[in-house]
């Protein structure tokens, strides 16, 4: 593994990543015969693989290191116990899972590079990684899979058994995975939308293959997926994942976990877009402990990273296929989404998108987490668009249309003297009663959402049309601030009546202001039957939810109803 020359070598990182090693590994190597009880096979071989890259690192502290060879020697015992006899690893809630046992056999080679690359003092962990490796080979193999990124990590499990292990079985299924194609959209995205899976999973994978096999096609996959990210990265540090399919969707995630890509392509590219997105995932210090390993094993990361380009402003884009805007300036930053899957396949469902939140604004510190439309029909849950149009630059329209039936006696053909119909779903709840079999009598609900996105925050008109039922509008602020202007009733919880309401922290501010077009009064404080947010019968059926945490202030009626909200961000000018 050749090393960068002095003069391109960032000290200054690897000393920050040396550091993040040794907070995972100085405790271990401190106890080094304590046996790792409970801890998952997944975690035990990322831990062999940091402290035998701390062994290996002259700027971490257990750097030639006896105790840290003698805690790794304890953990692949421990490692080892937990392979059954087909290879795979117990635990977890996957039960014999090739994928899941991949992403331990990643780390287990890889560690096998470092220690067979240390001398005589590794020599038996060497040998036990080796062995742990080698018992995996059959099952990982044939195994198969159950999330599209998995393809890319058993993928390269296999490639890292083979750059250890030379064997063309190994490639030969590599190329069956590859033959399928890259899940990667028109847009940069993966299939699953998830920043988690991204990170964690499809790029490093897919940089490991485009090295191993000499693809640099995979290599350009990557990239794309980056470019496309740099537009998701709000100001919080965090990277967008509202329309992700998996379970990121709703919670914030760091864009730390992007460094180590966005540094190596910065480096191997010259992107400076690349550079700015790598030196912001750093801000908040490097506690990646993996990272040290991923030096000496790519020690291209251990070069400078080329001049950073300054982050353009204003700048908006929209993700088409994932029906995802954005606009940011140097006073607010917007996004905008109606890329819900629950509308075509009226199901919540692990895989599926199903975040109903269509806005977020950030001004500062005063940050609007959520915007929602909850809606009394026929428990169907929340607004979610089944459809998002642009209608000029930076102006978009949701809509979603939302039926119910009610079911008429079976034609004469189609009863059975022993009234036993097939159980059926109709969308809404199961039943034996035959549903596709009987005339339907539809009841309907449309609800449009116009969004203008500003430089100072946005603009919203809502109509909703159909029968005479509740509705809620939910906006959860991010704690730190109160609502000024608004009713508190409890909770958490405000209602915005009449007039403007402004939510503050700090400098930072944003104003909400209400305009009703159309239909009855706003619905005051003593009408917390309306004033609240309703998850839906797939939640609660099963006694869940997926409400929002916060400040939230609530404008709310009954239906049909049309209404402008809007809301605008104040922040301090810069200092010149």
């Amino acid at each position: 593994m050749p090393t960068p020359l002095d003069h391109e070598f960032d000290h200054e990182f690897v000393r920050a990543v040396a550091g993040a090693a040794d907070r995972s590994a100085a405790p271990l190597a401190a106890g080094p015969d304590e046996e790792p009880a409970g801890v998952t096979h997944r975690a035990l071989a990322r831990r062999v693989k940091t402290l035998i890259a701390a062994y290996r690192s002259p700027d971490s502290t257990l750097y030639g290191s006896g105790q840290a060879v003698a805690a790794a020697t304890t953990h692949l015992g421990a490692l080892r116990a937990a392979q059954t006899a087909t290879g795979l690893f117990a635990g977890g809630d996957n039960v014999q899972s090739p994928p899941d046992s991949g992403f331990t056999v990643n780390d287990v080679c890889d560690a096998h590079v470092l220690a067979a690359g240390a001398g005589p003092e590794l020599r038996e962990v060497t040998a036990a990684l080796a062995d742990i490796a080698g018992a995996a080979v059959g099952s990982l193999l044939t195994g198969g899979v159950h999330t599209p990124n998995h393809r890319w990590e058993l993928s390269a499990a296999l490639a890292r058994l083979h750059r250890s292990f030379p064997d063309d079985r190994l490639l030969d299924r590599i190329e069956e995975w590859l033959a399928e194609g890259v899940d990667i959209d028109a847009e940069g995205l993966y299939s699953e939308r998830s920043a988690v899976y991204a990170s964690h999973v499809s790029n490093p994978s897919l940089l490991l293959l485009a090295d191993v096999l000499d693809r640099p096609g995979l290599r350009d996959a990557v990239e794309r997926n980056l470019t496309a990210t740099l537009d998701l990265i709000r100001p919080d540090g965090t990277v967008e994942t509202v329309h992700s399919r998996r379970q990121d969707q709703k919670h914030p995630f760091p864009l730390a976990h992007y460094l180590p890509h966005y540094r190596l392509l910065a480096i191997r590219t010259g992107r400076g877009d690349f550079s700015r997105a790598a030196r912001l995932a750093a801000v908040g210090g490097i506690d990646d402990p993996d990272l040290l390993a991923e030096t000496i094993l790519t020690p291209d990361l251990c070069r400078e990273l080329p001049t950073p380009e300054p982050e353009p402003l204003p700048r908006d884009r929209y993700i088409t296929t994932a029906r995802l805007a954005s606009r940011a300036s140097a006073t607010a930053h917007s996004v905008l989404y109606g890329g819900s899957d629950v509308p075509e396949h009226r199901r919540i469902r692990s895989g599926l998108a199903c975040n109903p939140t269509f806005l977020r604004l950030f001004a500062g510190d005063a940050v609007l987490d959520a915007v929602r439309l909850s809606q009394g029909f026929f428990d169907l849950g929340p607004f979610r668009a089944a459809d998002m149009e642009q209608l000029a630059d930076n102006r978009y329209r949701l809509s979603e249309t939302l039926s119910a039936a009610y079911y008429q006696p079976l034609p004469p053909d189609r009863r059975r003297d022993d009234g036993a119909y097939r159980m059926a779903d109709e969308g809404r709840f199961s039943a034996a009663l035959a549903f596709p079999d009987r005339p339907r009598d539809e009841v309907s609900r449309t609800t449009r959402v116009e969004v203008d996105l500003r430089d100072d925050g946005a603009d919203l008109r809502i109509d909703i049309s159909g029968p005479r039922v509740p509705w809620a509008l939910e906006l959860t602020f991010r704690p730190g601030g109160v609502p000024e202007g608004a009713v508190p009733i409890g909770d958490g919880r405000w209602c915005l009546t009449t007039g403007p309401m402004t939510y503050r922290v700090g400098d930072d501010e944003i104003r909400v202001e209400v305009d009703v077009e159309a239909g009855e009064p706003l619905a005051g404080p003593d009408r917390i039957d309306v004033l609240r947010y309703d998850p839906g019968q797939d939640y609660t059926v099963a006694g869940g939810t997926d409400a929002t945490t916060g400040n939230r202030v609530y404008i709310g009626g009954q239906g049909p109803r049309t209404l402008s909200v809007a809301l605008r961000a104040r922040r301090p000018a810069p200092a010149s």
